[in-house]
């Protein structure tokens, strides 16, 4: 059996002191975390039940996360079968974080620059981004990438997040 003889060479440094955490989550508490965010690791499941995941940039508003995706994605195939998933949204350091479990709601795919789908697309556009140069322009490219809207749904969260105080 091999053993290390490696000793380190300098006195031990304790570890930065992190602020006290709490491990019971209510919704209502990361949901308030999530509405200052804008990135998340979306979780799908594969047909063979492996998860799948994607970095997604959303809009919140309470429970509801409002998502662009398109419909040739693994993610979208996915969540047509079956629309579980799961939202990880990181904080500022390794310790502050919420994953929030729910369903997904598909909307259709964007038929024409001037209909339901592409309107709610450049409302998701605006939240993140402010106005467009060239709105026509980002309708027609809307349609052209046969995007639609997936709206995910928290229905109960996971997390750490520091003790409020």
């Amino acid at each position: 059996m091999w053993v290390s003889s490696i000793r380190p060479s300098s006195p031990t440094v304790a570890a930065p002191t992190t602020p006290p955490y709490s491990a019971d989550m209510e919704l209502e508490r990361a949901l308030a975390f999530a509405a200052g965010r804008r990135n998340a690791v979306l979780t799908t499941l594969r047909s063979d039940g492996r998860p799948q995941q994607s970095v997604v940039f959303f809009g919140a508003d309470g429970a509801r996360f409002t998502v662009s995706v398109t419909d040739d994605r693994a993610k979208t195939r996915n969540l047509r079968r079956d629309p579980r998933a799961a939202f990880y949204i990181a904080g500022d350091d390794p310790f502050t974080w919420v994953s929030l479990d729910g369903t997904v709601e598909l909307s259709p795919v964007a038929a024409s620059p001037d209909d339901q789908v592409v309107d709610r697309l450049v409302e998701y556009y605006r939240l993140g981004n402010g106005e467009h140069e060239d709105w026509d322009a980002y309708r027609r490219a809307m349609v052209d990438d046969r995007r639609l809207v997936a709206t995910f749904v928290a229905t109960s969260a996971t997390g750490i997040l520091p003790d409020e105080g």
